[in-house]
């Protein structure tokens, strides 16, 4: 028995302007779409019940293409420092959360970001001592990339000047070559790694917390990375498989499998989409660098700002390609981290050089930096790139000195990869932002500053039929599943997100104004702002 729909603005997605009247749902799919009349008469026998949408939208279920599931729900649970304004506000948080430590407790503080303070300089040991000298602390940076820990956490993270450099990661140090406290890109393992290990119903508790408000925000999945942070591929796959299974807790989570524990899915005979409806494995995760914020992307110049320094290459050449060969050895997709247009050029000539033969996509995760070379190869290749919008109001106009003026043709150039025919989904990377998917839709529309409120490249803006798409259609190609998934359509998942408004007849400024009314898995309503009443 069957659910049928009507009553508002249903919207197809397929091609612009498409709209029907009515979807008739049963089992989890649509069954039919059409005028209500039609679905009525063919179906009556068969309606359970209907939902009259009174006016409000209907779209294919949103899906949040590149996010950390894990890591969201732990910015839920924990010190949030990423709206902070000023170095003072923050050491006065971490002040007040010391008062409440037990002995031998971590200060975690997530999402500081001294590119949004008065006075940019980041936090030194010292000042992180002098708030919480006998407890460790340890503070991960909004792009996560980096984070300040104290003498404490370095004490027992064994951390002195006689520690090296890992390959891939900086140590920040002073005159003396003593550790300073910073850590960057892989250099932030040796303090992770002496963290307390969670229990996987601790993980279990914080995927649920992540995916109830996930659902609440209109996302009906999401493609997380999580499976080599906290306590191995094992026990992280059966968290999210008790946490979200499909009976008291429906959300499509798409796992991606970082490289260093891809032998342990291949001891459990698992591969690319296996899982179940609920909690499929994904493609091979690899970092190729770091972030702009820290100066760490691997470009193919200097920074703007940091003569000498052109970034960090998590790998060396001869081992990322060995990466890339190992997965297709088990002929398995890569997802690759790469925001400098060097990290980019280096992962797509793999990409060109070891092809999958199997009809799966290789993904670019980020891209936020192309030039023309690596633009030209990356039209030529079915690879999908996992953009985040947001990153444009969150980066202009700090990554004008970062980068130069020079290199901007390439840089964050949505609307020109969509035009070279570069299919490109559209994700978060929560909880590095707010994994709202209207605020990504927005910053693609309107490009435009959270700190200046000015316009930026103005020439990559997207249509808003082009940047829902993104999160629809997209997000649907980077799995192989667009022949079910991201359009409304007969034989196609009945996953919508329901909006109170008609997103396509509001002004784009007030986007992020939009309520979501209803998100729907399988046909089922698993958010409502208001219960629906039968």
């Amino acid at each position: 028995m069957g659910r049928l729909w009507f009553g508002g603005s249903i919207y197809t997605m397929e091609n612009e302007g498409d709209a029907v009247e009515a979807v008739y749902t049963e089992g989890g799919f649509i069954k039919a779409v059409g005028t209500y009349e039609r679905l009525y008469h063919d179906y009556f026998d068969r309606i359970d019940n209907e939902v009259n949408l009174k006016g409000k939208m209907m779209l294919p279920g949103l899906i949040d293409s590149h996010l950390h599931i894990i890591q969201y729900g732990e910015k839920l649970l924990r010190l949030d420092l990423s709206q902070m304004k000023s170095s003072a506000e923050v050491k006065e948080a971490l002040m007040n959360r010391t008062a409440n430590l037990a002995e031998g407790e971590w200060l975690i503080g997530e999402g500081w970001n001294e590119n949004q303070w008065d006075e940019p300089v980041i936090l030194s040991r010292k000042e992180l001592d002098d708030i919480c000298p006998d407890n460790p602390m340890m503070l991960s940076r909004v792009c996560r990339h980096a984070l300040l820990a104290n003498s404490k956490a370095m004490e027992l993270s064994q951390v002195t000047s006689d520690t090296p450099d890992p390959q891939g990661g900086i140590i920040m140090r002073n005159e003396k070559g003593y550790p300073e406290g910073y850590f960057m890109d892989t250099a932030q393992d040796l303090i992770k790694a002496s963290m307390p290990e969670v229990s996987q119903e601790y993980l279990q508790q914080v995927i649920k917390i992540a995916v109830d408000d996930l659902l609440s925000k209109g996302l009906v999945g999401g493609h997380s990375e999580d499976l080599n942070y906290y306590g191995g591929f094992n026990k992280t796959y059966q968290a999210f498989m008790h946490a979200v299974n499909g009976n008291n807790k429906k959300f499509k989570a798409h796992l991606l499998v970082h490289h260093e524990v891809l032998d342990n899915m291949i001891e459990e005979n698992l591969g690319f989409l296996d899982g179940t409806t609920y909690i499929e494995l994904g493609a091979v995760k690899i970092f190729s660098d770091g972030a702009l914020g820290g100066r760490t992307a691997w470009l193919s110049s200097d920074y703007n700002d940091d003569a000498g320094n052109a970034g960090v290459a998590i790998h060396s050449i001869e081992n990322l390609e060995k990466i890339v060969q190992k997965a297709r050895k088990y002929g398995l997709p890569i997802a690759v981290h790469a925001i400098g247009d060097r990290a980019a050029e280096v992962i797509i000539s793999f990409m060109k050089k070891y092809p999958l033969q199997n009809g799966a996509r290789d993904r670019l995760i980020h891209g936020q930096m192309l030039n023309e070379r690596a633009l030209k190869t990356l039209s030529e290749l079915p690879v999908i790139v996992d953009i985040q919008p947001s990153f444009v109001a969150s980066d202009f106009p700090w990554v004008l000195d970062r980068i130069g003026k020079d290199r901007l043709e390439f840089a964050y150039a949505w609307k020109k990869m969509l035009d070279e025919g570069v299919i490109c989904a559209g994700g978060s990377d929560a909880p590095i932002e707010e994994p709202n998917p209207l605020l990504g839709i927005q910053a693609a529309v309107l490009r435009k500053s959270t700190f200046d409120g000015n316009e930026y490249l103005p020439d990559e803006k997207l249509s808003l039929f082009d940047a829902v798409r993104l999160y629809t259609v997209g997000s649907a190609h980077a799995i192989s599943q667009e022949n079910y998934r991201g359009i409304i359509k007969e034989g196609y998942t009945a996953d919508f997100t329901i909006l109170e408004e008609d997103i396509f007849q509001t002004d784009p400024v007030k986007l992020h104004e939009t309520e979501v009314s209803m998100t729907v898995v399988d046909g089922d309503i698993v958010y409502e702002k208001t219960p629906y009443r039968l």
